[in-house]
Parts: structure tokens; C-alpha cells; sequence
């Protein structure tokens, strides 16, 4: 089965990976148009929504969270507006303008309450050198109170690896290796272009290199799964990462740990 899952570019859903695809991990990504709805239910899940582009309100019971978004493109060099929702909680997003919003799913607990994280609350940071150069943003990382999600966006410049040495997270073996199930959502500027990403295991059980466009979603189940982007386009992607531990430890690929060495 590929792991590559194709956006649409008419409707609502921009691309959503398939109910039961992985065990931990869902994912949707939504456009909205000026005055539309997008009703959202967490049943047993906790979910993180994550506003890529575009202004919203988002309501629900004991929480109303209006007038929120402050970038009209991930490539602006902001961090997001994003939402905790616990299992159990309805909410509804209002689009304000032109907008596209992320719906990430994990499996959920009780005693969390649904939370709105701001942009302040988001760490940025670079990561790798020359050619690995990339930009990182931690939206719901280990160190916030979550059940099982994890939730990074990054940006990487035109003509630069990411996610790269290659490296894998599936494997519980803490605290040298954690397992987490994990997609990546691109975006590609301008939306024109495309960026590679391989997903491959030790023994190449799985082992595909896809040309990702954009909005397309890539499932990577286990594995590793570094990403390559073309001279003149950047790259923008959302990481969805979750598993039975909640921490992120992970082992790169030995044939190619030498480049953490330049």
C-alpha cells in the first residue's frame, strides 16, 4: 500500500489519511471559506488543531476562542495559533476569512481540559547545518500536558535536507528508542513544486521514495523517513507523531550517522 495519500484540490478536505490506516495517528487537513463551519468531535480522542492559514473562532462548551490567526501562509516566519481538545469534547471552528486548519487525533484520557496554545507558547528553534538547515516549531511537545499526541511543524529552505541523517522512532526501547507512529502534511512554496520523502526500515520491508506536492500527507507506520527539497521551492510540514509512550527518542540510520560529524 503507498504512504503516499493525495490531497484534493476541490471540497472541504484538503487530504485525510484513512480511518484505521495506523493504530495512534489521525490526521485532516480543512480548507474553509469565509463564513463556513467546521464541526470537530474528539469522542474518545484528544485532538490538536492547528491553524495554518486565516483568522477563526473556535467554540465549544466552557471555552470560546475568538478572533485567533496571524499568519496568512506557514511559510510566514510565525508560529501558530493551535487547540487542545481533550476526549469527549465538541467544538466548532468559525473561518473569518480564507482559511486551512489541521485536525491532528491521538488516543485520548481523561483529566486534561481543552487549552488554546498561542504562538508565545510555541518553541522555535534551528536545527542541523549548512545544507540541513531547517526551522522548527514544538506546538505540543512532550515537555506540555497531552495523553499520547505529539505535534511539531518545520520549515525547510529551498535546496536542503530534512528530518535528515535519517532516522526512525519505532522501536519501545526507552530511553534510546521510542515507538511512535507519525505523518508528515507539506506544503510547498510556491504551491506549484514538490519535495521527495523516502520511508524505509532496516531489512527494506518498506522501503518508498515518493515526489510529494502539495497538501499531499505521507504515512510513515515505522521507519526511517528523510525529506529532500528541490532548489527554488521551500518546504513547510506538520508532524502528527503519537504511540504507547508519550516521548520522542529516536535512532538514526548508522550508514549515515558520518554526516553528524561535518
Amino acid at each position: 500500500m503507498s504512504l503516499l495519500v493525495k490531497s484534493s484540490k476541490r471540497g472541504q478536505t484538503m487530504v485525510a489519511l484513512e480511518e484505521g490506516r495506523l493504530e495512534y495517528v489521525g490526521f485532516a487537513a480543512y480548507r474553509l471559506s469565509l463564513g463556513e463551519t467546521l464541526p470537530v468531535t474528539a469522542g474518545d480522542q484528544e485532538l490538536c488543531l492547528v491553524l495554518l492559514s486565516g483568522r477563526v473562532n473556535i467554540e465549544g462548551e466552557g471555552f470560546s476562542w475568538q478572533n485567533l490567526g496571524d499568519r496568512q501562509s506557514v511559510f510566514e516566519d510565525k508560529s501558530p495559533f493551535a487547540a487542545y481538545l481533550p476526549p469527549g469534547t465538541d467544538a466548532q471552528v468559525t473561518a473569518l476569512s480564507d482559511v486551512q486548519i489541521a485536525v491532528c487525533a491521538a488516543p485520548g484520557a481523561s483529566g486534561y481540559t481543552p487549552r488554546l496554545i498561542r504562538p508565545e507558547d510555541c518553541k522555535r528553534s534551528v536545527r542541523g547545518k549548512a545544507a540541513n538547515t531547517r526551522y522548527v516549531c514544538d506546538i505540543l511537545p512532550d515537555s506540555e500536558p497531552a495523553h499520547s499526541l505529539l505535534v511539531v511543524e518545520v520549515r525547510t529552505p529551498s535546496g536542503h535536507s530534512s528530518s535528515y541523517p535519517p532516522h526512525k522512532h519505532d522501536t519501545d526501547d526507552l530511553p534510546h528508542q521510542s515507538f511512535l507512529e507519525e505523518t508528515y502534511y507539506h506544503q510547498i512554496n510556491p504551491p506549484q513544486g514538490f519535495v521527495f520523502q523516502r520511508v524505509y526500515t532496516d531489512d527494506r520491508s518498506i522501503d518508498q521514495a515518493m515526489a510529494v506536492e502539495n497538501s499531499d500527507l505521507v504515512v510513515v507506520p515505522k521507519g526511517y523517513h528523510p525529506v529532500s527539497v528541490p532548489y527554488g521551492y521551500e518546504s513547510y510540514y506538520l508532524n502528527v507523531m503519537a504511540g504507547p509512550k508519550r516521548a520522542w527518542h529516536f535512532h538514526n540510520d548508522p550508514q549515515h550517522s558520518w554526516l553528524l560529524d561535518l
